[in-house]
């Protein structure tokens, strides 16, 4: 298998982390996204939607979503479970996932791709161009504002975003923490709960990734 990857974008982070914490480790190619590798003929015959992350498997299929490539490997490598075990537990902690994608990942890359200069004409990943609209900027920072607030509620009544237990669901929260941090959207000074968490996560060695 062959894992390609950028250091520098939040998706492939959450799959990195996602092994981290299995302990697997797969040859990895980085892909230069700010240097538009991504749309080189190359890379295009990998995975024609112009996206990072990819896991290529031994027969040559191509993996590109990242929650596809952490069932493969959960169901690969089911210890430690990071997506459940019982049909409740993968229900909640999938619910939870992408309640962390859509409310809070999404949410900081709607704010960003619509406004950095650098995207222009890039509002969207992918293989087509999209013009910026800064009024989804504007929405993408108030829904940060709405995730911090509801993750806040959830986090004061449970250790980890899906439960008892540390997930995958943990994994894009935190990520979607660090993308909206560095974007300059950070969590709000009363995020009491959320930075205890945070504190807690971040001290994983699978973060460092």
């Amino acid at each position: 298998m062959k894992f390609f990857d950028c250091a520098t974008a939040p998706n492939p982070r959450r799959v990195r982390i996602f092994l981290a914490e299995k302990g697997v480790a797969i040859p990895t190619q980085q892909i230069d996204l700010a240097g538009g590798e991504q749309f080189s003929p190359s890379f295009r015959a990998i995975n024609p939607r112009c996206s990072v992350p990819v896991l290529v498997l031994d027969d040559g299929t191509a993996i590109s979503d990242v929650l596809a490539i952490c069932r493969y490997i959960e169901d690969l490598h089911p210890s430690p479970a990071l997506m459940g075990t019982s049909p409740k537990d993968k229900a909640v902690i999938a619910m939870w996932e992408r309640r962390m994608e859509v409310d809070g990942l999404l949410a900081a890359a709607e704010a960003l791709r619509n406004s950095a200069p650098r995207l222009k004409g890039r509002a969207l990943v992918g293989p087509h161009d999209y013009e910026q609209i800064p009024a989804l900027a504007e929405r993408g920072r108030a829904r940060l504002l709405d995730f911090y607030n509801d993750l806040e509620l959830r986090l004061a009544d449970s250790p980890f975003v899906a439960g008892p237990e540390f997930s995958v669901a943990d994994i894009t929260a935190i990520v979607a923490v660090d993308f909206a941090t560095r974007i300059k959207l950070p969590m709000p000074d009363g995020a009491k709960a959320v930075r205890r968490w945070y504190e807690a996560m971040s001290a994983r060695p699978s973060m460092s990734v």
